[in-house]
Order: structure tokens, then sequence, then C-alpha cells
């Protein structure tokens, strides 16, 4: 049996091939899962729940099946941080906190989407806590539907003008942070994904002479990215995505 870990699909409607690779992966890829983790980022895009795309919907009812023999854990990301209740309800997955530590296989492990961790980025950090805010959310989730997409679009479109100035150092996540966290749910592994640099980074051994691992999946803007761990290994794939 596995564990499996995936982020940062940011599936839309103006990319069908990512869908149509997510719907393969789970056709395919769960036969011997025990459990799934979707770390951020699903959507490209969140609004809310009352506005989700008929593709969103199509997924969602997906998703329930699959729920009815094997759990689905969401964490929010940056760009889907307003996927709400009913929306997940609807897909049969269970919403974690954005930090959530588990035993997994007999390693202590902190899962997150990783954003929080990008400190060098004084100016997303900020955001970050304003768009966090429960009163933000509440107005926001209050204004109308076609307010929202107006505010999402713009946004979207500054986050793009000013990640293109923002070195490669301020846009991953910082030494510190991942040495703080990691210390702070006593863990030895991590797991997160925003950054789209899917790799293993060994960390060196803690005092009890332990590997420490941070491990980032991947984005599947070109290909999917999967981690797989179990009680035997760990494996961080690439899925390239079939012709249609």
């Amino acid at each position: 049996m596995r564990t499996l870990f995936i982020g940062d699909l940011h599936l839309s409607a103006d990319r069908p091939d990512i869908t149509l690779a997510f719907n393969q992966f789970l056709d395919t890829q769960l036969d011997d899962a025990e459990a799934l983790y979707i770390l951020g980022d699903l959507f490209e895009v969140w609004t809310g729940d009352d506005i989700a795309e008929p593709f969103a919907n199509e997924l969602a009812d997906k998703l329930h099946g699959i729920s009815q023999n094997l759990p689905i854990y969401y964490i929010h990301g940056n760009r889907d941080f307003l996927l709400g209740r009913k929306y997940a309800a609807r897909s049969g997955i269970t919403l974690l906190p954005e930090i959530h530590r588990l035993d997994l296989y007999g390693t202590a492990t902190v899962l997150l989407h990783g954003d929080s961790l990008c400190t060098l980025d004084k100016a997303y950090q900020r955001f970050r806590r304003c768009r966090n805010n429960p009163v933000v959310k509440w107005i926001y989730s209050r204004l109308p539907k076609r307010t929202r997409q107006n505010i999402a679009t713009k946004i979207r479109a500054k986050s793009q003008a000013s990640n293109m100035n923002k070195s490669d150092t301020i846009m991953d996540v910082e030494k510190d942070a991942v040495t703080q966290l990691m210390n702070r749910c006593g863990a030895t592994q991590m797991i997160h994904g925003h950054t789209h640099r899917p790799d293993v980074h060994h960390l060196g051994k803690n005092q009890a002479g332990i590997e420490n691992l941070r491990i980032v999946v991947g984005d599947w803007y070109e290909q999917g990215s999967v981690l797989s761990v179990s009680k035997a290994n760990l494996a961080l794939t690439s899925l390239p995505f079939q012709a249609q």
C-alpha cells in the first residue's frame, strides 16, 4: 500500500489537457493507494463554491465516487484558498488545516502548500495575511459573482506581472522557515508544492541521526507530478500527458 501526494494542477477551462491528464491519473493510478493528498492549487482560480465551472462540478462528482473507497485530503493553495465546505462535501474530500502533521509509515511528516515558507517575498506575505483575514473573506464572499471574478482576474494579472521581476531566490522557500516549521512540528519530513520545483532535498541528520527530507511535488503544466510514499520507499515521478 502507498499514499499519494499531488498539487499545483491549476485546472481551468482553458487547459482541458490538464483535466484529461488528471482524470486519467484518477482512473489508472489509485488501485494500490490508501490515501490521496492534494496539496493546494487544484484549480487555477477559485472565486467561490457558487461560481464553480461545469468542468469543476464534473470533477467533483468523479472525486466523490472515488472518495467512497479512498480518502481524499485537501490543503488550500494560494490560488484556490476560497474553496469551501460546500464544494468539499460535493467532492467527498476532507479539508485539512494549512499546516498538517501526520505519522506517515512511522515518519513524522508535515504537509502544507508551501507559500507560507516563501518568507523573503515580503509583498506576497503581506497580501497573504490580508487574504487570510476572516473579515476580508467574509466581505469578499458576499460580493456579487461578477465583482468577485473581476477582482480575482486583476489580482492574478498583478501577481503574474510582479513575479516576472522577482528573483528565483525570493520566490523559493526560505531555509530557516523550513527548519523552524519542521522543529515546531517535531517532523523529520516535509512535503509541499507551490514552487513548481519538484525535488527531494536532503537536509542532513538531526540529533537522533535521522535524515531530514523536504520533498516538493511539481506542477501539472506540461506533465503530471506524483509523490508516492510507502513503508519501503519514496518515489517522485512524472506522468507524461497522453495524446488526446
